[in-house]
C-alpha cells in the first residue's frame, strides 16, 4: 500500500488524489513529493529552478509528474523534464499529461473525476 495516507496529504490537485487512490487500490507503493531536484543555479550557486515530481513509485524506481495544464501552458513542466533528463539521467521520470490522466480515470470507472479535467483535447 502507499506509504502516505490520503488523510495526511494536501494534494495540489484532485487528479493527484485520484491517482493515489488508483495506486492504493492496486497495492502499488508510492510516496507523494518525496524529493526536490535542483535544476538551475545563479552565478552565486543559488538554486533558481527546482523540480519536485508528484509521485515516486519505489518498487519501479520511477517518478511520476502529473499535469492538467493545457499544452500551451505546460512549457515550464516540459522544460523541467528536459533538465531532469540532462542533469539526472539515472532518474526515471514519466510525465502524465491531462489526456493520460483523464483516460486513466475513465479506465478505472472514475467518470465524474475524469469529467472534472476540463478541456481535454487530442494534444493531451
Amino acid at each position: 500500500m502507499g506509504k502516505n495516507n490520503k488523510n495526511e496529504i494536501n494534494f495540489s490537485h484532485p487528479a493527484e488524489e485520484m491517482f493515489a487512490k488508483i495506486l492504493n487500490f492496486y497495492g502499488v507503493g508510492w510516496e507523494y513529493e518525496p524529493k526536490t531536484f535542483d535544476l538551475e543555479f545563479d552565478s552565486n550557486g543559488i538554486v533558481k529552478l527546482a523540480f519536485t515530481p508528484d509521485f515516486y513509485l519505489p518498487d519501479q524506481d520511477l517518478y511520476i509528474e502529473l499535469t492538467t495544464l493545457r499544452p500551451q501552458l505546460a512549457n515550464i513542466k516540459n522544460k523541467k523534464i528536459r533538465l531532469m533528463h540532462d542533469l539526472y539521467p539515472e532518474i526515471k521520470i514519466k510525465l502524465m499529461k491531462r489526456r493520460d490522466i483523464r483516460d486513466l480515470l475513465i479506465k478505472y470507472g472514475l467518470f465524474e473525476e475524469a469529467a472534472s479535467i476540463k478541456g481535454t483535447n487530442a494534444q493531451g
